[in-house]
């Protein structure tokens, strides 16, 4: 049996999908308040839980032998900033010290992007390389650094815990609108007169989900796996959404220090005003100082997979945000 945490997720809901389609059962974790009318409910079984529960994900992971562990809060803001710590981090160390007191064979514990630049770490190096929590910006990197860590460790404990970690995901099917998408539905509305360039690594949800089920399959335990596509700046992304939807690119970029002030006052605005996700965070704004250019060529090797091309995932991204009448 295969357990998926967070399958009602971006990455996740594309992963159960690929499972079903190879004939294998599924599992399905997902928080209490979690949309899953989307999901094939008569092929899966679902249950209702939150990942901060430690006997309730005991009880979620009894008969699993392939553990996914997806669940976690992908937003760079929330307004108990203590809540990503105990979402992505100990949450994460809950299913997965369940799953290996459970007798699990496999575990693939998925990470982020975000957390893999600092000063001391090259390209060439990324999936060998370790990081510090000194290096993380902001409660969510950190919250995921950590979480990264206890995985490294159960895996030089001995524990089949393999790393994976997806860059920037873009295409069809993302209901609670991560940040990329967030930001190319904006765009796709005539919202982005202006914006912050930076240097991403793009990637096709769906390909991320094929990784992850190499990586299931055919991974090593201790070794990062880093599933990107293609380097981007984000304007050179802009122009190819720009047009597959006839409008303009913009024609100024914000300067770093304005941007850092307009995510302060969105953030205070959230915090105490509005109560929703703000469209620019602290967090978000200070990573495009650094460079998310990644070579993910020794991983996508070992796990033989080939990303689409980014036009494809931005066509197929645009096509589904026009089915769900976004813009």
């Amino acid at each position: 049996m295969n357990l998926v945490t967070g399958g009602a997720g971006f990455i996740g809901a594309h992963l159960v999908q690929q499972l079903l389609d190879s004939g294998e059962p599924v599992r399905v974790l997902e928080h209490p308040s979690a949309p899953e009318n989307h999901l094939p409910l008569d092929r899966i079984e679902l249950v209702r839980a939150d990942i901060r529960d430690a006997v309730a994900i005991r009880d979620a992971t009894h008969g699993c032998d392939r553990v996914y562990h997806l669940a976690a809060d992908p937003n760079l803001w929330r307004r108990n900033r203590d809540e990503f710590d105990a979402i992505n981090h100990v949450g994460a160390l809950n299913v997965m010290r369940a799953a290996l007191d459970g007798g699990a064979n496999r575990v693939v514990y998925v990470s982020t992007e975000s957390i893999l630049t600092s000063d001391h770490a090259t390209l060439d190096t990324v999936e060998s390389a370790r990081f510090r929590e000194e290096d993380m910006i902001g409660p969510y990197c950190r919250s995921k650094f950590r979480a990264e860590q206890a995985a490294f460790k159960l895996a030089e404990s001995g524990a089949p815990v393999v790393v994976c970690s997806p860059t920037l995901p873009i295409g069809p099917g993302d209901r609670n609108q991560t940040p990329p998408t967030r930001l190319a539905v904006a765009f796709c509305q005539g919202k982005i007169p202006a914006y912050l360039d930076c240097e991403v690594n793009l990637v096709d949800v769906r390909d991320v989900a094929d990784g992850l089920v190499r990586a299931m399959h055919h991974g090593r335990p201790g070794v990062r796996y880093v599933l990107g596509g293609h380097n981007y700046r984000l304007s050179q992304w802009l122009h190819v959404l720009a047009n597959m939807v006839n409008r303009p690119t913009p024609q100024w970029s914000v300067p770093y220090p304005v941007a850092l002030t307009i995510g302060w006052f969105s953030e205070l605005w959230a915090d105490f005003i509005s109560h929703r996700v703000p469209m620019a965070t602290v967090t978000g704004v200070r990573l495009t100082k650094r460079s998310m250019y990644f070579d993910p060529s020794a991983s996508l090797a070992e796990l033989g997979l080939m990303p689409r091309s980014i036009e494809e995932s931005t066509r197929d991204a645009v096509n589904w945000y026009r089915q769900q009448q976004w813009f």
